[in-house]
């Protein structure tokens, strides 16, 4: 059975980079989420294999979401999306328990990697 996967970034554009990438990959994106407020509300709904999450978003944070959805499950694989000068936020992520992350701009190779040894299957 595929993985399940929520893609969340307040970018379209990168939300459909990362969903066709896993797509082709053989992975199920069961929802998009544009902020982490959405993306906590989905993880606590459909309970996905992993979640990929950008840190800069309106409403409520990357940050402030990979929390709030570890609170809830500290099981929750999440990989961090990140443009390059967003080291400090980045840190702070893994710290906090992310489990990989993808520099944005990204290459599809690792998006896959990320994803991959976050469930293991690396």
């Amino acid at each position: 059975m595929a993985k399940k996967i929520i893609v969340t970034d307040d970018a379209p554009i990168i939300r459909l980079m990362i969903k066709d990438i896993l797509l082709y990959n053989g992975y199920d994106v069961v929802k998009e989420c544009s902020n982490g407020k959405e993306a906590l509300m989905a993880y606590k709904e459909l309970k996905p294999d992993l979640v990929t999450m950008d840190i800069v978003m309106p409403e409520m944070d990357g940050i402030e979401a990979l929390e709030k959805i570890l609170e809830f499950d500290k099981n929750a694989r999440v990989v961090m999306v990140t443009a390059v000068d967003q080291r400090e936020s980045l840190m702070k992520a893994i710290r906090l328990g992310a489990t990989d992350y993808i520099v944005k701009p990204f290459e599809n190779d690792r998006v896959l990697s990320a994803v991959k040894k976050a469930l293991g299957e690396e």
